[in-house]
């Protein structure tokens, strides 16, 4: 007689530590990644530790690289998952992601501060951000004025390759500037009256000059010269002013937005990007009245879907032929005036949709985390998490085929938490 099996989420490691721990594809990364753990085993395994890093080496952020299969790339080593690290002292470094041994290094420049790693299209082309120039009371009063707001350094993955530095000014991109994105081949400048404008990537790129000028680029001590600088007014993909930020991502291309409007701050616009046309049904409201925040975005792993997230309702909206947005899924089950929805994640390979529920009972409340059909909505399995929720910390969760990883700050510790799927017997 065949034996009954049975198939749980079981916590099998935590471990805590003194800075932020990072998780991306099956490995997690501990002391500013220096420590890497390996989670494809039953329980999490050290892949390797790095030399202890100077306050000047410190690495600020990361990107892993996966590389595309199809491309025949210059050395055996471009194949191999790769790990872009910036460091305090303006170094990019590609490290192995296996060993985190140093394969690469580029020296950005010394005069402009970069700090943030951004991807523009993922595993294709990424760039660097320098910290703002933010004129101070004291230089206006000097008249000391920065046109400089900020810089970009662009770069393609495999093999790794320099495009250029692009400086954001205000002679190209007016003033009153806060913030510079790049994403999906499209350049997102935010402006303090609300505005968003923009801007084609490879328009601007157009206008880079020659890197080369008798010095060796990307090296010590010379860095990347400025070599894509826009001085005169450039066209506008398009602009629209926004309570909070645009979001662009669906096929065909759409835009979230919320009105800069009193009576409209709480709704979300749906938009062509081609013609700004809304989207029948395309303004969101979720009608919360609750101190937290709702929060939209398009849908990860579906590209015809937005999500709308509040405390206690999901909604999936669907794009359909570009216009229409249709209702799929209007909650799920849940007990609103008990339960609040914390997290949400997408597994992909599962097609599976992973929330956060906590049961609000106090800061030390209990929470589990229910499985829902990434379409229909429809709940699998409910996974309860024994460590108990404080509310008043940040949280992350991912869900990767059988495994959770769930990180969580405490005071000024943080803790990583790992839960496997196991088969027991019944």
């Amino acid at each position: 007689r065949g034996e009954e099996r049975a198939e749980s989420f079981v916590k099998v490691w935590s471990k805590t530590s003194k800075s932020p721990v990072m998780y991306e594809n099956g490995k997690i990364y501990f002391d500013n990644y220096q420590n890497c753990y390996s989670c494809v085993h039953a329980v999490p395994q050290i892949l390797y530790k790095m030399p202890k890093r100077s306050t000047q080496e410190k690495i600020e952020d990361a990107l892993l690289c996966e590389s595309p299969l199809e491309q025949t790339l210059p050395t055996s080593s471009d194949h191999n998952p790769s790990l872009l690290v910036l460091t305090a002292n303006n170094w990019l470094l590609r490290l192995s992601a296996e060993t985190g041994k140093e394969l690469q290094s580029v020296y950005l420049s010394p005069n402009y501060k970069f700090k943030y790693l951004g991807w523009d299209s993922s595993q294709e082309i990424f760039y660097v951000k320098s910290v703002q120039n933010k004129e101070t009371p004291l230089s206006r009063q000097a008249g000391v004025t920065h046109s400089a707001f900020m810089y970009l350094g662009i770069f393609r993955v495999f093999p790794l390759q320099i495009v250029g530095i692009l400086e954001i000014n205000k002679k190209g991109f007016g003033s009153g500037i806060t913030d510079v994105l790049m994403h999906h081949g499209v350049l997102a400048v935010s402006h303090s009256n609300k505005k968003v404008k923009m801007y084609s990537i490879e328009h601007i790129v157009q206008r880079q000059s020659s890197l080369l000028g008798g010095k060796k680029v990307g090296e010590f001590p010379c860095g990347i010269p400025v070599n894509i600088q826009v001085t005169d007014s450039i066209p506008v993909l398009f602009e629209v002013t926004s309570n909070n930020g645009v979001q662009v991502g669906g096929n065909p291309w759409h835009y979230i937005y919320s009105p800069a409007i009193k009576q409209q701050r709480e709704t979300h616009h749906i938009c062509s990007l081609k013609d700004s046309t809304l989207a029948t049904n395309g303004i969101q409201n979720l009608n919360c009245y609750s101190l937290e925040s709702d929060v939209i975005f398009f849908h990860p792993t579906n590209s015809s879907s937005v999500v709308h997230i509040g405390p206690t309702i999901i909604k999936v909206t669907v794009t359909s032929s570009g216009r229409t947005v249709k209702k799929r899924f209007q909650q799920l089950d849940d007990d609103p005036s008990q339960e609040n929805f914390r997290i949400l994640e997408f597994e992909d390979e599962l097609d599976l949709l992973a929330v956060v529920v906590t049961n609000g009972e106090g800061d030390e409340g209990r929470s589990h985390i229910q499985l829902h059909d990434n379409l229909t909505g429809q709940f699998h399995r409910k996974i309860d998490l024994v460590e108990c929720w404080d509310e008043t910390y940040p949280h992350q969760m991912f869900f990767d085929r059988d495994t959770i990883i769930h990180i969580e700050q405490r005071n000024t510790n943080f803790c990583c938490h790992v839960y496997k799927l196991k088969t027991t017997r019944k």
